[in-house]
């Protein structure tokens, strides 16, 4: 079975009506397909010059870092807490030494450590 007779059976009595107007299908006129043609060119958007290609990525250099951190100031500030850091962190411990010793002063760990006075405090001691 064909599409053809398989639609004939599906349209029923009314298959020869439809075949008949298939047969006769009105085609559109040559003004009316001209004039379609033109709205259809007079809509359609004027071409584009082609894009330029994007520029090449610029590697960052010391500048863009330095742009980053916020310029010099905040360099220079970065750099006096990177001295500080490693000031405190080389600095021999001989003055808590000398602080903490037990010669009699009324020194004690509760002046240095600035945690424990705030738990004194609290305490109401």
């Amino acid at each position: 079975m064909t599409m053809t007779d398989q639609r004939r059976t599906e349209e029923g009595s009314l298959a020869s009506l439809f075949e008949a107007e298939r047969q006769d299908a009105p085609l559109p006129s040559g003004d009316w397909m001209a004039r379609m043609e033109a709205l259809a060119l007079a809509e359609q958007p004027a071409p584009r010059r082609a894009p330029l290609p994007a520029p090449a990525p610029r590697r960052a250099g010391w500048r863009e870092a330095l742009r980053a951190f916020g310029g010099w100031p905040a360099l220079a500030g970065l750099a006096a807490a990177c001295a500080a850091g490693v000031w405190i962190g080389v600095a021999s411990p001989e003055m808590m030494t000398t602080l903490l010793s037990s010669d009699g002063s009324s020194l004690s760990l509760s002046a240095v450590d600035p945690a424990s006075g705030f738990d004194y405090a609290m305490l109401g001691l």
